[in-house]
């Protein structure tokens, strides 16, 4: 199926994007077409943000809720995210909330802060600017992330060496690379709106 296309008409939505509970802070800024669905937005949140999308979640917009429904656990209250539009449930200064992992609880707010046209030539989504890495999956939520990082900045820490080897590593809690966020974007890629010459 060919990628969809940006045309004179789309809206470009930049949305901040901001993990609660969380410190330091991790955030990212992303511009994306309004006519996104929101099983798109899902993707762009994932890749942005630098989860692995191994688990479920859900939309909240104004007390509505989407996502992706069980086909063994039914839910009547749950709409498909599939078939709504971002430019048809948000408008600019609206913010609602994006739950990933049921069990760890990781809940982001996200705020549309412009609503623009589109720059021909231009790529989206994108991500255009953040701050902080993305908690591991499975550290067990913001609490347990909290932990995590105390082990590690402790040598002294009885679960510092087992937290480390799970981590792969050193682990920077402050690191944010923006080309690297913007690159796990490209997958997604809508067809430019083409200069005009």
């Amino acid at each position: 199926m060919p990628a969809p296309r940006v045309s004179v008409e789309t809206k470009i939505f930049e949305l901040e994007i901001v993990l609660e509970e969380v410190q330091p802070p991790v955030r990212r800024r992303v511009q994306v077409p309004g006519e996104v669905s929101l099983a798109m937005l899902h993707e762009v949140v994932q890749s942005a943000m630098g989860w692995t999308n191994s688990h479920l979640h859900e939309f909240d917009v104004a007390g509505r809720r989407f996502g992706i429904s069980d086909p063994d656990w039914p839910d009547q209250d749950l709409v498909d995210e599939a078939k709504a539009e971002l430019s048809q449930l948000a408008k600019q200064g609206d913010r609602f909330g994006y739950l990933y992992d049921f069990g760890d609880n990781w809940a982001h707010r996200i705020t549309v802060e412009k609503v623009a046209a589109a720059e021909p030539g231009v790529r989206y989504p994108r991500c255009i600017a953040g701050q902080g890495a993305c908690p591991p999956e499975d550290v067990g939520g913001p609490w347990g992330y909290d932990e995590f990082q105390a082990a590690l900045a402790d040598p002294e820490h009885p679960d510092h060496d087992e937290h480390l080897e799970w981590a792969g590593g050193p682990f920077d809690p402050h690191r944010f690379d923006l080309d690297e966020a913007d690159g796990s974007l490209e997958w997604l890629a809508w067809r430019p709106l083409n200069p005009v010459s």
